[in-house]
């Protein structure tokens, strides 16, 4: 039975919120193996002279934990 280990990231993206939860997981991705899950918990974005500079995606990434050898 695998045990999965989570961890929370914030992404950011000029272009939208799935761009950012994206880019959470495309960095992730570069030094955690076996992601098998990604939950959104919040969205929001930085507000510039009345228009959104950048999106921003908090969520939760889930993956299994490899056993010792």
């Amino acid at each position: 039975m695998p045990v999965i280990n989570t961890l929370e990231l914030e992404g950011v993206s000029p272009e939208s919120w799935g761009a950012a939860a994206r880019e959470a997981l495309k960095e992730a991705a570069k030094t955690i193996r076996n992601i098998r899950r990604m939950e959104v918990l919040k969205t929001s974005a930085t507000i510039s002279d009345g228009d959104v500079e950048e999106f921003r995606t908090e969520v939760r990434i889930f993956f299994e934990v490899e056993p010792r050898t």
